[in-house]
């Protein structure tokens, strides 16, 4: 089974990117941005990603519509300020183009300007990477 991860941010605090490495230590493989398309048939891609206004940045959807044909499965993992999951907003786009999206993702609240200041913190990135080493199985 080939596993693949791919990250976006365009926050300066470093949130989603702190949740990408992590993901890619626990795993061993390494976690690109969306600008780097998929080579082969991912047939689980773990889409590490951020809410922006209320819904996923285009550049994730662009993603998704270039690699349609080479993704399995997506596994959606994301932070967020207000702690709302990017899933729903994942799913409308990547079922639109005959992806799946698996129900199974995470997410967790991240600092933003004055706001949970601290997170993801040691206890958000350790259930990350539970979460991302059970994406194997």
């Amino acid at each position: 089974m080939h596993v693949a991860i791919r990250y976006f941010t365009k926050s300066k605090k470093g949130n989603t990117k702190k949740l990408a490495k992590t993901v890619s230590e626990a795993l061993g493989l390494p976690a690109e941005s969306v600008e780097t398309d998929l080579t082969e048939k991912a047939d689980r891609l773990i889409l590490i990603n951020a809410m922006y206004a209320a819904d996923i940045d285009p550049e994730v959807k662009a993603f998704l519509e270039r690699n349609r044909e080479k993704i399995g499965e997506v596994f959606n993992m994301n932070t967020s300020a207000t702690g709302r999951s990017t899933l729903p907003a994942v799913k409308k786009a990547a079922e639109k183009l005959g992806v799946a999206v698996s129900d199974r993702a995470f997410h967790c609240r991240a600092s933003w300007i004055f706001m949970n200041q601290g997170l993801p913190g040691e206890a958000e990135l350790t259930a990350a990477a539970e979460f991302a080493k059970s994406v194997l199985n």
